[in-house]
């Protein structure tokens, strides 16, 4: 059976297993090796900083049969090629396919906000590979134009506050012999972290290469938990207040959120922007005044924020296919115009 566990469960067996079997620092000082704790595997990482913001950590482990259940995490760059074993990593709790590395398949992963997702190592096969992050601002200063700013095929690599991009280039065989050989570095002190750093560069641009030409982006959740809150709670203030709705701008200043997110956000939650809703909500509203409350057809209007009887029975008849004067006579809605 499979322990399940989060990611402090795992900083504390490390914890644990680093009392009696701590990490060594190699001859040249250059790198640190992990044993793997006994309660997740046999086996050790070895872990290089090759420069501020760029870390190197070569794998050669075994693992048991355990689940590692990532919160959402601010995260850096990543670049990811094992020459074997599986590691899943996937779903991010909104149903989509899971994430695969393995010999075939490498990984690149943008900055940004990672969602949670779970971390599975296939059970008894001995994963060798490598793993690189690097912070947003160091990729920025090497992959940057003349005025700083990214190409437009690097940009999804640097989403900022929003939900990371996530890519899978098939893994070449340039990229397996570059992993051989950061893996089997012949050089010692500050020849081997010049040699590390060069080689992961080049294993860096192969996979970019390979992600710009043939790429094949991994589903990523379309809002934040956060956005997507203050998006039905945009909702909400439409709902609230059809007579006299704020303006786009106020309503997104309201919220906490930007004009461009809060279309973005109306899109990804309710399929349309945020005036079609609100044109949605008069709608449904109106259809149910005309039928129960015994007003006319002005008052509706101007309770749902028409001041013009002409224009709303313009826009009640675009949404249901009747008129509101049938609709208050009892007139049944075409099933193609019922809303879901």
């Amino acid at each position: 059976m499979s322990l399940d566990l989060t990611t402090h469960d795992i900083d504390a067996i490390y914890a644990e297993a680093g009392q009696h079997f701590p990490p060594v620092t190699s001859s040249d000082q250059v790198e640190t090796i992990y044993p793997e704790p006994p309660a997740l595997g046999q086996g050790h990482k070895r872990e290089i900083q090759l420069c501020d913001g760029l870390e190197l950590c070569i794998v050669d482990v075994v693992q048991h049969g355990w689940v590692e259940r990532v919160p959402e995490n601010e995260h850096p760059v990543q670049f990811c090629a094992y020459l074997s074993g599986v590691i899943d990593s996937g779903d991010y709790g909104q149903g989509d396919r899971c994430l695969h590395i393995d010999a075939s398949h490498s990984y690149v992963g943008g900055s940004g906000i990672q969602p949670s997702h779970f971390v599975r190592p296939q059970t008894a096969q001995r994963q060798v590979g490598v793993n690189i992050h690097m912070t947003p601002a160091l990729f920025r200063q090497f992959f940057a134009n003349g005025q700083g700013e990214l190409p437009v095929s690097l940009q999804p690599l640097a989403m900022g506050n929003d939900w990371q991009q996530r890519f899978s280039p098939r893994t070449t065989d340039a990229m397996c012999l570059v992993v051989k050989q950061i893996i089997n570095c012949p050089f010692q002190g500050m020849t081997k972290r010049t040699y590390l750093q060069a080689k992961v560069f080049e294993l860096m641009a192969l996979q970019l290469d390979s992600m710009m030409t043939s790429p094949t982006r991994l589903p990523t959740p379309s809002l934040k938990a956060d956005t997507a809150a203050r998006i039905h709670h945009a909702a909400e203030i439409l709902r609230s207040h059809l007579e006299s709705p704020p303006c786009q701008t106020t309503l997104a200043q309201q919220v906490g959120v930007s004009d461009r997110t809060l279309q973005k956000g109306f899109k990804a939650v309710f399929g349309v922007t945020p005036f079609a809703y609100l044109t949605q909500q008069r709608m449904q509203q109106a259809e149910q005044l005309l039928r129960q409350s015994g007003q006319t057809v002005a008052e509706i209007a101007n309770i749902v924020g028409y001041a013009n009887p002409a224009q709303f029975a313009i826009a009640f008849k675009r949404q249901f296919g009747i008129s509101p004067s049938d609709c208050l006579r009892g007139k049944k809605l075409p099933k193609s115009s019922l809303l879901g």
